[in-house]
C-alpha cells in the first residue's frame, strides 16, 4: 500500500503520547522507528474518528521490538493515535511477509 510520502513528518498529541508511554511503555522515538525499518506493513482499518480515516502499521524498531501503530494523516503529517506491542496473530502476519 503506497500511503506515505517522504520525508515523513510526525505530529504528536500530548495526551496520546502520555497514554502510549503509560499503557504500553512505547515512547515517541521508538514508535516512529517502525516507519523507517523494513518490512513495514500498512493497511486500512475499519476505525474512523469523525472525518479522519485511520490506518494500521505493523513494523519493528531498531531493537527489533515488533509494534502495531494506529495512525491518521493530518495536514500531510503522520499522527500516531495508539502504539503497542503486536499480538501473537499480528506477529504471525508480520513475519509471514
Amino acid at each position: 500500500m503506497r500511503l506515505l510520502d517522504l520525508p515523513l513528518v510526525f505530529d504528536w498529541d500530548e495526551g496520546n503520547l502520555k497514554k502510549n508511554i503509560k499503557k504500553h511503555n512505547v515512547g515517541m522515538q521508538e514508535a516512529e522507528q517502525i516507519f523507517f525499518n523494513e518490512p513495514l506493513i500498512l493497511s486500512d482499518t475499519n476505525l474512523r474518528s469523525s472525518s479522519e480515516k485511520r490506518y494500521k502499521a505493523l513494523g519493528r524498531t531498531n531493537n527489533n521490538r515488533k509494534l502495531l501503530a494506529i495512525f491518521t494523516l493530518r495536514n500531510n503529517k503522520l499522527r500516531i493515535i495508539s502504539v503497542r506491542d503486536m499480538s501473537r496473530k499480528e506477529r504471525k502476519e508480520y513475519e509471514n511477509t
